[in-house]
């Protein structure tokens, strides 16, 4: 999804990566068990990547851009299993997953319809009793300047849980932040 180059550059630098890792992964998935196998929807530059592999044993990703996808693949190796796909229709076998897990990057799927289809598939690829994890920004001033020229469709966290229980998740939690909020949801037994 459109990214402008200020927010390129500011998601690819250390300091974005050493914030992610020390406060964005753990407060988004403080309590929470990955299990073996999880699922990064959007992993983007691939802040996530090194905070991530501390809490499952292993780990896919699944990246629309393919410049990107190139860029994980180089950069992690065999550390992670790149797949260059769409989040709202993704590659994976059903329940082929303990978790899914997504941060700061719902905003860039570029309605709310696709925002749901990507909950469906999260769940889809949930194996059951899985979890799905994660965080995005909330909507301001500032976040929107920072958009501009992004695709940038925030989701209202007063609507999350409604939305995440309409694709078939139970026990969906949200818990907003002073600039972003955390979610958290299980595929049924």
């Amino acid at each position: 999804m459109a990214m402008n180059i200020f927010h390129r550059f500011c998601c690819r630098s250390a300091m974005w990566e050493r914030t992610s890792a020390t406060k964005i992964v753990p407060w988004a998935l403080s309590g929470l068990d990955l299990g073996g196998s999880a699922l990064e929807i959007g992993p983007g530059y691939g802040a996530n990547v090194r905070a991530l592999l501390d809490r499952a044993t292993t780990l896919t990703g699944v990246e629309i851009d393919p410049d990107l996808a190139a860029r994980l693949r180089t950069r992690h190796g065999s550390a992670m299993t790149v797949v260059e796909g769409d989040g709202t229709d993704m590659p994976f076998p059903v329940k082929e997953f303990d978790s899914v897990v997504c941060f700061t990057m719902l905003h860039h799927v570029p309605s709310p319809a696709a925002q749901d289809a990507l909950f469906a598939e999260a769940l889809r690829v949930l194996r059951p009793g899985g979890v799905f994890a994660g965080s995005d920004g909330l909507d301001s001033r500032i976040f929107r300047l920072m958009h501009v020229g992004d695709t940038c469709v925030p989701v209202p966290p007063e609507d999350a849980v409604d939305r995440l229980t309409r694709v078939g998740f139970t026990d969906a939690e949200i818990e907003t932040g002073a600039t972003s909020f955390r979610f958290r949801a299980r595929r049924p037994e």
